[in-house]
């Protein structure tokens, strides 16, 4: 019992000695240590998540409207992969070809004589020579020479060809162009339309975009915003038809939906 550690009182002990320990302030203030640790340490926690949670939320929020905008990008790259792999349509009739003038050969009349002509009406060597030297060549007519040695600017529209033409950066950046420049209209908005409106466009032998026009479309609104944006292409790598670039058709599928 000599070893036994002895244990002191508490404050606790001190004040409510000789009272009423049942009553329950002496329980209270037993506790009242560990209470308010419990009470800091879950505080700590409240703020901790208070803190923690609208950092989650606007973090998952920015990763589903990522997510939403690379499944747009994909479900348009499928629509057009589709639209290629679709038969193309008939190419247009040829040009009618201009009738050609026949002329009709007529035999020379042969005569016994010949009538002697003036000799004053006829030039000597002497005197061609010297118009010819002392004549002048126009710069015009050598202009006009020229311009029409020109190859003229291909006008037939292909529908397929050996080489297609492409976007710069390929279809990704073509849709990617698409999608960050759209402008979803109000009026569709408030009505909730929706839908997907395909367009068809020459790409021309200089690259540009040129003949926008809707092959099947949703909404006037939809449509004129998704000729808007078609019509803001940069130029395009034309398309090649036996090695020299030519005017050809392409196709774009663009999808207009309400999040």
């Amino acid at each position: 019992m000599a070893n036994e550690k002895k244990r002191y009182p508490s404050f606790d002990d001190i004040v409510f000695e000789g009272r009423n320990k049942e009553y329950g302030a002496y329980e209270i203030r037993r506790k009242y240590a560990r209470t308010m640790t419990m009470s800091i340490i879950i505080g700590l926690i409240a703020i901790f998540f208070a803190a923690y949670i609208p950092y989650i939320k606007a973090k998952s929020i920015a990763q589903i409207k990522q997510r939403d905008a690379n499944e747009v990008i994909a479900e348009m790259a499928s629509d057009i992969n589709q639209e290629a792999a679709a038969p193309p349509p008939p190419p247009p009739p040829p040009p009618p070809t201009e009738q050609q003038t026949v002329v009709k050969y007529v035999a020379p009349v042969i005569v016994d004589t010949i009538k002697p002509e003036d000799a004053s009406q006829f030039m000597t060597a002497d005197d061609v020579a010297e118009t010819v030297v002392n004549e002048e060549v126009g710069l015009e007519v050598i202009e006009q020479v020229q311009e029409e040695v020109q190859e003229e600017a291909p006008r037939e529209v292909f529908v397929v060809v050996e080489e297609m033409p492409s976007f710069p950066g390929g279809e990704t950046e073509l849709f990617k162009f698409i999608y960050d420049n759209i402008k979803y209209p109000e009026i569709a908005k408030e009505n909730n339309i929706q839908g997907k409106v395909i367009l068809r466009f020459c790409v021309t032998y200089k690259g540009t975009v040129d003949q926008v026009s809707v092959v099947r479309g949703v909404d006037p609104s939809l449509d004129e915003e998704a000729i808007r944006v078609i019509k803001m292409l940069p130029l395009w790598k034309p398309g090649k038809q036996g090695g020299k670039p030519v005017n050809v058709w392409y196709s774009v599928p663009i999808s207009f939906q309400l999040k």
